[in-house]
């Protein structure tokens, strides 16, 4: 039987492998890393009959080409990008049979920033901590996915959904901030601003942090906080008072005060923003 696996031929800006994460390590000083937009993850699994935990691959912009050793089932959702076949322009968002030996292509995103494919049985590199995930900021986990890589492809446990429409979520641009646990750390009326204030995705923005450009949170004074647990999506606010939004790289300790933590259910849009994008924050 030919051996399960992909051959990867281009890769653009990012391309790593992504499953739900290592939570529960962050003691150790262990990231939980994972699929920033986890609700993409889960579609595209569900789409070719894998459990979501199954690890797919996070395409930042996209840009991705490979050749599978064996007829296996894709999807790719997250960020919407053309899908080819075989040189035949395929549907996104839906399960799609590749034959044995077929040239996949993903073009450049149109809408959003991640995409998520999905492969029927997995992506199947070794696992570490009990997960298959890249991160970025410790280096554990498999390496970036590379032109020339062969990764190894999982047996398929379900059979894929024939048919499910989906669309590309209409994500609001606001993200919903709840205050604390050191807003007593600024200025009462930076505090009281912040609460509809407009911000710009900057391009230093990755899996660890959305850096976000705007008015300056400013702080009541340059005293020094002691290093303190890091929660997925708390707002770390550095000395120039632009805040970061920690993702699913962030480091588990940090310093710099923390005004408030973005509500979990706006998380998977941070992983759609574009650098230059504006959204809101606003407080609940």
């Amino acid at each position: 039987m030919a051996e399960r696996a992909l051959e990867i031929r281009v890769v653009g800006p990012q391309v790593t492998v992504q499953d739900l994460g290592r939570p529960g390590h962050a003691h150790l000083g262990v990231p939980r890393s994972g699929a920033v937009d986890a609700p993409a993850h889960r579609l595209a699994n569900r789409l070719v009959g894998n459990h979501e935990a199954a690890a797919t691959l996070e395409c930042l912009g996209g840009q991705l080409s490979f050749r599978t050793r064996t007829a296996v089932t894709i999807a790719v959702t997250g960020a919407q990008v053309p899908v080819t076949v075989a040189g035949r322009a395929r549907e996104w968002g839906k399960a799609v049979p590749v034959h044995a030996g077929s040239l996949v292509d993903l073009g450049s995103a149109t809408t959003g920033l991640r995409a998520y494919l999905a492969v029927s049985g997995g992506v199947e590199v070794e696992p570490v901590l009990g997960s298959r995930s890249t991160d970025l900021l410790s280096g554990m986990g498999p390496e970036p996915v590379s032109e020339g890589d062969v990764l190894p492809v999982g047996s398929p446990t379900e059979t894929p959904v024939a048919v499910e429409t989906v669309h590309f979520p209409r994500r609001s641009r606001e993200l919903r901030l709840r205050l604390g646990p050191r807003q007593d750390w600024f200025e009462a009326s930076s505090v009281q601003a912040l609460g509809g204030s407009a911000y710009v995705v900057s391009s230093d923005s990755n899996r660890i942090g959305l850096r976000l450009q705007g008015e300056p949170i400013r702080r009541r004074d340059d005293g020094e906080l002691p290093s303190e647990g890091m929660v997925l999506g708390a707002v770390q606010v550095p000395p120039n008072g632009q805040p970061v939004v920690f993702l699913n790289d962030h480091p588990t300790t940090g310093g710099y005060p923390v005004i408030g933590v973005v509500v979990p259910e706006d998380l998977a849009a941070c992983a759609q923003l574009r650098p230059g994008e504006e959204i809101t924050l606003r407080v609940v």
